[in-house]
C-alpha cells in the first residue's frame, strides 16, 4: 500500500495571502527560525543572538521565536544558548537503578514545550500563505499548554488567536491567556474531556469563515516538530553521559496530543533496541481498557487515540494514578517535602532543587519511568528519559488546594507520599503490547476520527499498513526550511538585522 501522501503536511503556496503575510512579517520585524536552527542554535545568525541578549524569556518578541529550542541557556532574562536542558534524577530519589533524564520545558518561553508544537502546526500554513494573518484568527483548542503556546506564537507571528480548553483548568493558565490571546473559550469538564473541545471547534467552523483550527491531536506540524527537535534533543541529552557501558532502554511519555511520542520515532531509529512508553491516567484507562473517566493530571488528554499517534511503533501503554502525581506536587514543591527528602531520606539538595521544574504531567512522566524501570528489571547501565512538558510554576493554586482539602504539609505527610507514592510505586496497571493490542490500540481511532471528525477509513489503514505514512512526515523538515527561508528573504528583515 502506498498511501504515504495523505499524511504529508500541505506545502501548497498561495500567492496572494503569501504576500500579505510577508507585508505582516516586514511591518512587526518578524523573522521565522528554521527546524534545523531549532535543533542547532549555533545556526542562528549572530545579529539575532546578540539581540536576544536584552530579551526575557517570556517577552512578548517576535525574537524569541528563536528560543523555541531545548538549548535556551537556564535563565529567565537575555540568556543565549547552551546543552539541551536535562536533569538527571538520582535512584535514592527513583527507588530503580536505572538512570532516568528528564529534558526541562521551563525554559521554553511560556515556561513549556508546547510553544514548539504548536509553531509546528502555524509555521508550515504562514510561509505557504495558507494563513492570512490579515483575515484569519488562529483556534487553538487545547486541554492546557497547547493553547497557550498557540496564542504566545500567534502573538509574535502577528497573528490573532482563539483558544480554547476546560474550564477546570488551574487558574494560572487562564490568568496568562486573558492578557495573550484574543478569545479565550472554556469547555465544560476538566483534562479528559477532549470530546467537548471538538464539538466547539466544530461550532466555530460552522458559524466563523475566519478561523483556522490548529487541532494538536491531528496536526502533523506536531509529529514533525517533536520528531525533529525533541527527538535530536533527548539523543543529544543521552550522548552526553554515555559511557562504554550504558545503554538507551527507552523513552516514556504520557499521551497529551501524542505529538512528544513521535520523538519516540527518532529515538528508536537512533537506538534500534530501545523501547517505547506511552502514559495515561488511571482514572481514565482509555489505552489499556477501552475506558473512560476524569482526572487530574493536567497536561494529557484521554477518551480518545490522537489521531497523530504512531501507535504501531508503541511498545507499551503505563497507568499512572492522579493520586500520585498530585502528592507528589507537594512533596517536591514545598519546605517540608524538601527538608524530607534532603535530611532523612538523603537526596542530594541540588536534585531537591531541581524538582520544582516538573509540573504535574512531568512528575506523571517521571512515574511511569520507574515503572518501566522496574517492569523491564533495569541496571545503572540503563538509561530511561522522558520530558517534563512545564514547571511546578503553573500550578501554584493547586498546591494550595490540597493544602485545603488534606491540611498542611508536615514531614509525616511527606513520609507518606515519598513511601506511598513515590517508592511505593508498582508494576500494576500497564501492559507490553503484542501486535494485537497494538492493532486494538489503533483501531479506537475510528469512533474519534471517522465517526466524529471527518478522516477516512483509508488513512487510518495507511497509518497501520504503509511503512512511509510516519516517514513522509518526518522527512519534510529540509522542504519546510527552503520555505521559510524564501519567506525570510521576501521580509528583508535578516538582511536589515545585519546591517
Amino acid at each position: 500500500m502506498k498511501h504515504g501522501v495523505l499524511s504529508m503536511i500541505d506545502l501548497t503556496v498561495h500567492p496572494q495571502q503569501l504576500e500579505r503575510a510577508v507585508q505582516r512579517a516586514r511591518e512587526n520585524r518578524i523573522v521565522i527560525p528554521t527546524f534545523a536552527q531549532m535543533r542547532d542554535p549555533a545556526l542562528i545568525p549572530e545579529a539575532i543572538k546578540k539581540q536576544l541578549r536584552h530579551v526575557g524569556l517570556w517577552d512578548v518578541n517576535p525574537l524569541n521565536l528563536f528560543r523555541i529550542s531545548w538549548h535556551n541557556e537556564p535563565t529567565m532574562n537575555g540568556g543565549a544558548y547552551g546543552p539541551v536542558n536535562f536533569i538527571e534524577l538520582p535512584s535514592v530519589l527513583t527507588g530503580v537503578k536505572a538512570r532516568i533524564i528528564v529534558l526541562c520545558g521551563k525554559w521554553f518561553p511560556t515556561g513549556c514545550h508546547k510553544v514548539g508544537a504548536s509553531f509546528g502546526c502555524l509555521a508550515p500554513r504562514l510561509v505557504t500563505g495558507q494563513f492570512d494573518p490579515t483575515y484569519n484568527k488562529a483556534v487553538w483548542p487545547s486541554t492546557g499548554n497547547y493553547c497557550r503556546g498557540g496564542a504566545y506564537n500567534s502573538k509574535l507571528l502577528g497573528c490573532e488567536s482563539v483558544a480554547i480548553l476546560p474550564a477546570e483548568m488551574s487558574k494560572e493558565r487562564f490568568d496568562w491567556l486573558s492578557k495573550i490571546a484574543g478569545e479565550v473559550i472554556a469547555t465544560p469538564g476538566c483534562e479528559s474531556n477532549v470530546k467537548e473541545i471538538f464539538d466547539k471547534t466544530w461550532e466555530l467552523r460552522r458559524t466563523r469563515k475566519d478561523v483556522v483550527i490548529f487541532n494538536q491531536f491531528e496536526e502533523m506540524g506536531n509529529v514533525l516538530w517533536h520528531y525533529q527537535v525533541t527527538g535530536k534533543a533527548i539523543a543529544d541529552a543521552y550522548e552526553s553521559l554515555k559511557t562504554d557501558s550504558t545503554r538507551f532502554a527507552g523513552a516514556c511519555f504520557t499521551s497529551g496530543s501524542a505529538g512528544t511520542m513521535s520523538a519516540g520515532d527518532y529515538l528508536k531509529e537512533q537506538y534500534p533496541h530501545a523501547k517505547l512508553a506511552v502514559g495515561e491516567a488511571l482514572q481514565c484507562p482509555t489505552l489499556l481498557e477501552n475506558g473512560f473517566g476524569g482526572h487530574r493530571i493536567e497536561g494529557i488528554g484521554d477518551k480518545h487515540v490522537p489521531w497523530v499517534h504512531n501507535v504501531k511503533n508503541t511498545d507499551m501503554v503505563i497507568d499512572i494514578d492522579d493520586e500520585d502525581s498530585q502528592n507528589l506536587l507537594r512533596l517536591f514543591n514545598t519546605e517540608d517535602g524538601h527538608r524530607y527528602l534532603t535530611e532523612i531520606v538523603g537526596v542530594p539538595k541540588e536534585t531537591v532543587d531541581q524538582l520544582s521544574l516538573l509540573g504535574i504531567s512531568g512528575i506523571a512522566n517521571v512515574l511511569c519511568c520507574i515503572k518501566f524501570a522496574k517492569y523491564y528489571e533495569l541496571t545503572e547501565n540503563d538509561v530511561v528519559a522522558t520530558v517534563g512538558t512545564d514547571s511546578a510554576e503553573m500550578y501554584t493554586s493547586r498546591i494550595a488546594e490540597l493544602n485545603e482539602q488534606q491540611g498542611a504539609y508536615d514531614m509525616l505527610t511527606a513520609a507518606r507520599d515519598y513511601s506511598e507514592h513515590l517508592h511505593g510505586i508498582r508494576t500494576d496497571n500497564m501492559e507490553e503490547l503484542t501486535y494485537a493490542a497494538r492493532k486494538r490500540v489503533h483501531n479506537l481511532k475510528y469512533y474519534t476520527w471517522v465517526e466524529q471528525q471527518g478522516r477516512t477509513v483509508e488513512e487510518l489503514n495507511a497509518q497501520w499498513y504503509d511503512e512511509t505514512y510516519w516517514t513522509s512526515i518526518h522527512d519534510q523538515a529540509k522542504d519546510l526550511d527552503a520555505l521559510i527561508n524564501a519567506f525570510n528573504e521576501k521580509t528583508g528583515v535578516p538582511a536589515d538585522m545585519e546591517k
